[in-house]
């Protein structure tokens, strides 16, 4: 196989649908920074200015991460670099803080319009900002579209200039469950977990956000690691560390054989995490992929990425028979 020879670094930026904001097409996942192990605040802080420098202008946060620590870590970044425009988006969490939303969950449980307001006001005390780029919901069930009581909430933000845009984190391995509340018209942009194992969104998500104008956040480019190639069998997690729960035997065996199946695809001078992103990358519906990164060294490997180089055709349709559809389960979170 021809070594891949990539092109010269300057960051890509694509249009995130109908806020019209160009958005880096490599973004920042900030969740690392509170549920995983590994942290180390001081070289966080240095990971996200290098990112900045590197040309990254969307950061994706979330009040459950850390409780708002991650939300202040991010506004301490937009402080440090005031000339340069910077997008915040963060989520806000269910009331009953229960990851993902189950059908059986009621809307009054999850998303009432008090909770929606207290919950941004939180988050904007945390970032330090009178008003956030993009809030979102950081679950979803499709069965709450039509109801009033989230749209007052919404509307409400947006109305007190709270808000600029309003997006929808979708539930792991559910991409359809959240087409009804695309048609409502009051969502701005959606968050799906999209990769070279979750393909499952280019049926039927991609196609609505396109002919909606949506903008769409790739989420879970590595799935959760396995698309690094480090994992083994016989890795552990400590048991504060979020992925203990979720690496369990069966999804941990079954993901580290799929990945050494991927291993003979990568090119000579790419890394695993490199082809992840440029699978990702390759689809023009997508229009920011936030990888985690909390080292410098992450930053500047994953942002280098992004040189508008596009993957040979016989390698993307290679890469299609590594399509792995997965139905929720109980470590599935």
């Amino acid at each position: 196989m021809a070594r891949y020879k990539p092109a010269t670094h300057t960051m890509q930026y694509r249009r995130f649908g109908r806020t019209n904001w160009n958005v880096s097409e490599i973004g920042y996942g900030m969740w690392g920074m509170a549920g995983w192990t590994g942290s180390d605040l001081n070289e966080v802080r240095k990971a996200l200015d290098r990112s900045v420098e590197l040309g990254c202008n969307f950061f994706d946060t979330a009040w459950a991460y850390g409780a708002g620590k991650s939300e202040q870590l991010l506004g301490e970044l937009v402080k440090r670099h005031p000339g340069t425009r910077l997008y915040c988006a963060s989520k806000i969490p269910a009331k009953n803080f229960k990851w993902p939303a189950k059908p059986e969950y009621k809307l009054e449980d999850c998303y009432p319009a008090d909770h929606i307001i207290e919950y941004t006001e939180k988050s904007l005390k945390n970032l330090g900002l009178d008003c956030m780029d993009l809030q979102q919901f950081h679950v979803w069930d499709d069965s709450w579209a039509d109801r009033d009581e989230w749209k007052e909430g919404v509307e409400k933000l947006r109305r007190d200039g709270k808000i600029l845009a309003f997006g929808i984190s979708i539930n792991r391995w559910e991409p359809d469950n959240a087409l009804r509340v695309l048609k409502t018209g009051l969502v701005d942009t959606v968050q799906v977990i999209y990769n070279i194992f979750d393909q499952a969104p280019e049926d039927n998500l991609f196609p609505l956000c396109r002919q909606l104008d949506i903008g769409v956040i790739a989420r879970v480019p590595f799935d959760e690691g396995t698309l690094t190639g480090t994992l083994t069998k016989d890795t552990v997690f400590p048991k504060d560390d979020w992925r203990s729960t979720y690496f369990v035997p069966e999804n941990l065996e079954a993901s580290v054989e799929r990945a050494e199946r991927l291993k003979p695809l990568i090119p000579e001078g790419m890394t695993m995490p490199e082809l992840a992103l440029r699978f990702i990358l390759d689809n023009d519906d997508v229009h920011t992929t936030i990888p985690g990164m909390r080292r410098i060294r992450h930053v500047e490997a994953n942002l280098a990425v992004s040189d508008g180089t596009r993957l040979p055709a016989s390698l993307k349709e290679q890469l299609r028979g590594h399509r792995w559809d997965r139905v929720p389960t109980e470590w599935s979170q």
